[in-house]
């Protein structure tokens, strides 16, 4: 869902990373019908006045969110990530890991720290700092927001960093709740499948970060 009140978003040719950008085009010829761009936040229903909870990933998947436009759909991570949503009541269960599968979601919003897909998943410092501007702008259009999950430490560190806080001050790890700029945050593991056949992070572990949440939003 798109919301026209939500701040500017990176164009669709969006020049700023030359890196991405090259990976970028290299795609797109090889997959002409593909997304190949930015994406933009999955946001519920109501739009931005409606996010209550904001999940904050790291990047496109190059078969996932860069191919389809949506994040976390196409690839493993959202498979879990839309689980674990529906079971607490934010989404409504309708993942088929495609565009038009009716998935909505339920206060809650979705936005990538780094919103064009790197190479082998793993942008760099100068690109992330880059592309901060554009979590800035949604996380200020959210006035209702309580709760933030962040998946993985550069989703993490990227959130603290727009909110004005030192990373030392909250510093990431899998569960941990932190207070910081009047919101609570609770960071996890990245669902990606290398952390799941790893068992660095299982589905009880992942649900649980998503009570925690739930709990907050009960208040």
């Amino acid at each position: 869902m798109q919301d026209p009140e939500a701040s500017a978003e990176p164009d669709r040719d969006c020049p700023l990373c030359p890196r991405l950008v090259a990976f970028r085009e290299d795609w797109r010829d090889k997959e002409p019908d593909w997304h190949n761009a930015p994406v933009a936040p999955f946001l519920p229903v109501g739009g931005s006045a409606a996010v209550r909870l904001l999940v904050v990933g790291l990047a496109p998947g190059l078969r996932g969110a860069n191919r389809t436009g949506r994040p976390f759909t196409g690839d493993y991570a959202g498979t879990l990530l839309y689980e674990t949503l529906t079971k607490f009541g934010f989404a409504n269960g309708r993942f088929a890991a495609r565009t038009d599968d009716g998935l909505e979601l339920f206060e809650t919003a979705i936005v990538n720290a780094v919103r064009c897909v790197p190479p082998e998943n793993k942008p760099v410092p100068p690109e992330i700092h880059t592309c901060r501007q554009f979590l800035t702008g949604p996380m200020a259009s959210f006035g209702n927001l309580r709760a933030i999950v962040t998946l993985g430490r550069i989703a993490h560190d990227s959130t603290l960093r727009v909110l004005g806080v030192k990373l030392k001050a909250a510093p990431f790890g899998h569960g941990v709740l932190h207070e910081v700029a009047g919101l609570r945050i609770v960071s996890s593991y990245h669902c990606s499948r290398y952390n799941t056949n790893t068992g660095v992070l299982t589905t009880e572990m992942f649900e649980d970060v998503f009570a925690k949440a739930a709990a907050i939003l009960k208040g």
